[in-house]
């Protein structure tokens, strides 16, 4: 349980790091960059074993690290259109909703448990993620956007889905520090073509800043990673508790955090997101 508490508490940290770096105008694409390679040296660093380039290339898991590199980057990417075209609400509640993917992997896949206390628990979280991630009314989606946020439940999904297969069929518990390195360093060497991208087309303007808010960024990214594959590592919770655990609570803390610290305001949908969190929460772990 403690993996998964320290996992929700990085991963809500992170919500504040990004709104600390849109407060201070910190161009957050460089941020992310360096923020994948300082998650990469953390992984490093955390491992006691030692290990070699070709040994990591020709470990089981290799391809699906890639597979995940280049995940990471794009549906950040699909996440930030999103959230330009049809506003902020519908790019939080499409990826968080995503949560349903992984879960129902896990019943199919590894013939987890459903009790009517559990389904109607899971039920609540979808409904407590809607109600929570709701803050402004963004009227219509046009049909012409309407792919993006669609890409980005799926894209999201596919990322916890993926991590749950890869952790259970493939990962030690001695491997999470290098596979977890391993997928930040890959998607840091695509986020480096993508500056290069924008320098060849003269739209790079650099920030030192950014080295510094990447840098906090990625020691925090790492350990949301690395604490909630330790926590899927745990035989007494099935994935499907701790995926919708996790994202309900990060969900409301994130909310919280947002009324207590930056001021964001609430509305009676949004309490009653809350309270409906917390009683999924109390259903999942209880049954």
């Amino acid at each position: 349980m403690i993996y998964l508490l320290l996992s929700i508490l990085a991963s809500t940290l992170i919500f504040v790091i990004f709104n600390l770096l849109g407060k201070y105008r910190i161009n957050t694409l460089q941020a992310i960059v360096f923020n994948y390679f300082a998650a990469c040296i953390a992984g490093l660093l955390n491992t006691n074993t030692t290990f070699d380039a070709l040994e990591v290339v020709n470990q089981k898991w290799f391809s699906g690290a890639v597979f995940l590199g280049f995940l990471f980057i794009a549906i950040f990417n699909v996440m930030a259109l999103t959230a330009q075209r049809s506003g902020l609400s519908v790019a939080s509640v499409a990826s968080k909703m995503s949560v349903v993917i992984p879960i129902v992997f896990g019943l199919y896949a590894y013939q987890e448990h459903l009790g009517w206390q559990k389904g109607i628990g899971i039920l609540l979280a979808l409904i407590a993620v809607y109600l929570t991630s709701i803050k402004v009314r963004t009227g219509t989606i046009r049909l012409k956007n309407l792919w993006l946020p669609i890409l980005l439940f799926l894209g999201s999904g596919i990322i916890d889905t993926t991590i749950k297969y890869l952790q259970t069929s493939y990962i030690s518990n001695d491997g999470i520090p290098i596979f977890s390195a391993t997928i930040f360093f890959i998607a840091g060497c695509i986020g480096v073509l993508i500056l290069i991208t924008k320098a060849i087309q003269k739209e790079f303007v650099f920030d030192i800043r950014s080295v510094y808010g990447g840098f906090l960024l990625g020691i925090v990214n790492y350990y949301s990673i690395y604490m909630i594959l330790k926590a899927l590592q745990i035989k007494d919770f099935e994935s499907s508790t701790i995926f919708t655990v996790n994202n309900v609570a990060i969900v409301m803390l994130s909310t919280l955090v947002g009324l207590t610290f930056f001021k964001e305001k609430l509305s009676i949908r949004n309490w009653i997101g809350i309270i409906t969190a917390v009683i999924s929460i109390v259903l999942i772990t209880l049954s």
